[in-house]
């Protein structure tokens, strides 16, 4: 009987060693395939980002053209993010010098516009109240002549009227400037320079020609 009990009990050790032999066999294998399945996706995940790095290196010009057969993958990306940060401070950059060109584009075009606006309210103004540029002149004595003139009123045009008559020869003697209705009326006496004497017809066809040319 103790042989039998005996016999019995080594059957049982026997029996729970292979069970727990084949489960802890099973363990080990799922563990394998677990750490497999997370080598997978590591890899692929580290696909992915070096693709991407290698996207980004295409696209920004300034970064370092280092090869990765030469370089080791850490350092390469480090160089390719470090020289796309200072790609995108150079755009930015850009940017703001772009902006101020632009903004100071539109103010000098408005500043541009400014006078022409003037210049179409004095034409309308003169149309509205029947104003029509003109010259006037009268014969004072041998070489001096009484000077009416009527022309729009815009910016800078008288400076540019004493300009031209000065040009052509012509001096100038107790000159008022008025402007009304968007004309402006300018009297003055004329003579020529080195007493020359002036004809009416000639100096107000002149005349005529310089207004229009403002």
């Amino acid at each position: 009987m103790e042989f039998v009990a005996s016999a019995l009990d080594e059957l049982c050790i026997t029996e729970q060693g292979k069970r727990g032999g084949r489960m802890g066999h099973r363990s080990h294998n799922n563990d394998d395939e677990y750490k497999s399945k997370n080598l997978h996706a590591e890899r692929r995940r580290r696909q992915k980002l070096s693709e991407r790095l290698l996207t980004l290196r295409a696209l920004v010009p300034n970064i370092t053209n280092a090869s990765i057969l030469f370089i080791s993958y850490q350092m390469n990306k480090a160089t390719i993010v470090e020289d796309a940060i200072t790609y995108i401070h150079e755009l930015q950059k850009t940017v703001n010098i772009l902006k101020d060109q632009l903004f100071d584009m539109e103010a000098s075009e408005e500043e541009a516009l400014e006078p022409k606006k003037e210049e179409i309210q004095a034409q309308e103004e003169m149309r509205k109240f029947g104003i029509q540029a003109g010259v006037n002149v009268t014969q004072i004595d041998g070489n001096k002549l009484w000077l009416k003139a009527i022309l729009e009123k815009k910016r800078g045009g008288f400076t540019k009227l004493m300009e031209a008559m000065t040009a052509f020869g012509f001096e100038l003697t107790d000159t008022s400037v008025t402007t009304s209705n968007g004309a402006m009326l300018v009297s003055s006496c004329v003579m020529g320079f080195y007493c020359e004497t002036l004809e009416v017809e000639q100096t107000k066809e002149l005349m005529l020609e310089i207004i229009n040319s403002i």
